[in-house]
């Protein structure tokens, strides 16, 4: 199959179009169960070392889990808000939607007992599979309309442990997905200034 300038244009748009979307953006407004199974799609289609494919994925609706999680994130967020003190911003953010969105979708790693091809000598790229995954969702997510935001500031054990996952398995993504009412024009934390964007010539190397 063979692409246009067009396609590849486009494509780039929605990559730049991407935001992380936090709780005060998103909306009542169900996920349809198509576009759902699109993102899900697109997860499954990343690529994997040694074609292991260890994805998992925990489609989360029900208030109970939601609420459990958003205590985990409360505990965490005031470790986090030690440690930026000095930066005031901090404590303005709105860092999850974990309740506010309509559906969470927790994306798990789950490794082979088996070796993997790819695997023997550098040990991650098993969970940077998934992280794979994880980039496709959110860039359909992104051309479906649909904003996800993903949530880190989690305590990964007692993530697993609410959702009775499976032994040796690793947290790689909470995320929160739903419709928004708007998707900002920038990244938001660059427009507040958190940080300094980086521009390409800074991120090449030549040898």
């Amino acid at each position: 199959m063979n692409f246009t300038q067009e396609d590849a244009q486009k494509l780039l748009t929605i990559m730049k179009a991407r935001r992380d979307v936090r709780g005060n953006r998103f909306i009542s407004k169900a996920i349809e169960d198509e576009k759902l199974q699109m993102i899900l799609e697109a997860g499954v289609s990343a690529p994997s070392v040694g074609y292991s494919q260890p994805w998992k994925f925990v489609i989360i609706k029900d208030e109970k889990i939601k609420n459990a999680l958003v205590k985990n994130f409360e505990t965490e967020n005031t470790k986090a808000k030690e440690i930026f003190k000095e930066k005031k911003l901090y404590t303005q953010l709105k860092l999850e939607g974990i309740t506010e969105a309509p559906i969470n979708i927790a994306v798990l790693y789950e490794p082979k007992e088996s070796e993997v091809l790819g695997m023997t000598s550098m040990k991650k790229m098993g969970e940077y599979s998934v992280v794979c995954a994880v980039q496709n969702m959110w860039l359909m997510a992104r051309a479906l309309n649909i904003g996800i935001g993903w949530v880190s500031i989690l305590d990964e054990k007692k993530v697993l442990k609410t959702l009775d996952a499976k032994v040796n398995t690793r947290l790689i993504a909470y995320l929160c997905v739903g419709y928004v009412d708007k998707f900002y024009k920038e990244s938001e934390l660059k427009t507040l200034g958190w940080d300094k964007e980086k521009q390409l010539d800074e991120c090449i190397v030549f040898r």
